[in-house]
């Protein structure tokens, strides 16, 4: 029987993938649960994509692209190939071994099944000893209002590059949408000792999981501490455009801004070392560690920091 899960992650893709990482590296196998941003889902080419799920997948299996840290390694693209020939739509890359989760998910979905317990059975059919879970099983979308019009996540993120200028961001079904029953005996269980929020974009990935009604309070009500690992190093973002975003809303992209957005969730912080200086300002429990997870060593030692803080936060 496998151990009740003692600490829970949130997280988004590639940043909080390499966390997740970290941390089932330093924890018990079975100790780790991850609840993954599912508003960057979408249907494109009749299949149910879910790019969050699968780079935390594909990363806690070991089987993740080492440069790109989503998508498969050792992949090949027969279908683009073919797809382009045709005339189809290209601008989002499906590999042949990644295409198979895709059509083995939509087809499963047709047939009534949850997509929390479609993605058990993708981790254990992986070997994956962490249990993942997408935040709602229903279907939510984040869509954002921009210079450029309004666009899907995917058409602003993949197609688009990030390059609109963001004004504000929807988060669509999110009010009807239900955190899984998994996820409550998690936050319920008496082993759990630790809520982590990963390095994620915190408006594109954190902020879609905290709309899911419920979900912020069931977090606190848990009753452990909640410890988030900033994005920023130096206020800039180490992959992806949470400071232009942040930039674009008004925001001043530091730890103290990161702060702010988490107030009343969160009851410490991990930051890079270039920003020490600053978190001892912010009145907020804190440690400090090189935060760029380049290698495994450096995921263990931002997992371990973070445990850690948690750890001096409930003594």
């Amino acid at each position: 029987m496998n151990p009740a899960p003692s600490v829970l992650a949130l997280s988004g893709g590639v940043g909080g993938a390499k966390l997740a990482l970290g941390l089932q590296r330093v924890l018990p196998p079975g100790e780790l649960a991850v609840l993954v941003n599912t508003g960057d889902d979408f249907t494109h080419l009749g299949l149910r994509i879910c790019p969050d799920l699968d780079t935390v997948l594909y990363t806690l299996a070991g089987v993740v692209h080492p440069k790109q840290g989503w998508g498969r390694d050792a992949e090949t693209f027969g279908f683009m190939d073919e797809l382009r020939r045709q005339g189809g739509p290209d601008w989002f890359l499906l590999g042949d071994r990644d295409l198979v989760l895709h059509v083995e998910r939509t087809r499963r979905l047709a047939a009534g099944e949850r997509l929390t317990r479609i993605t058990a059975a993708f981790a254990q059919r992986f070997g994956v000893p962490t249990q993942l879970l997408p935040m709602a099983d229903s279907e939510v979308a984040t869509l954002l209002d921009t210079d450029a019009g309004p666009l899907e996540f995917q058409h602003y993120f993949v197609r688009l590059r990030c390059e609109p200028r963001v004004r504000s961001l929807v988060f669509a079904g999110a009010a009807q949408a239900r955190p899984p029953e998994e996820l409550a005996t998690v936050l319920r269980s008496s082993a759990l000792r630790a809520i982590i929020i990963a390095p994620s974009n915190p408006f594109l990935s954190i902020d879609p999981l905290l709309a899911v009604p419920g979900l912020r309070a069931a977090l606190r009500a848990a009753r452990v501490p909640v410890v988030a690992v900033s994005p920023l190093i130096g206020g800039r973002a180490v992959k992806g455009p949470t400071a232009k975003i942040m930039g674009e809303l008004g925001l001043a992209a530091d730890t103290a801004s990161i702060a702010r957005h988490y107030a009343g969730l969160i009851d410490g912080l991990v930051v890079d070392e270039a920003d020490a200086d600053e978190a001892g300002t912010l009145g907020l429990r804190f440690a400090v560690t090189r935060t760029l997870m380049r290698d495994d060593a450096d995921r263990e030692r931002v997992a371990r920091t973070a445990l850690q803080l948690a750890e001096r936060l409930a003594a």
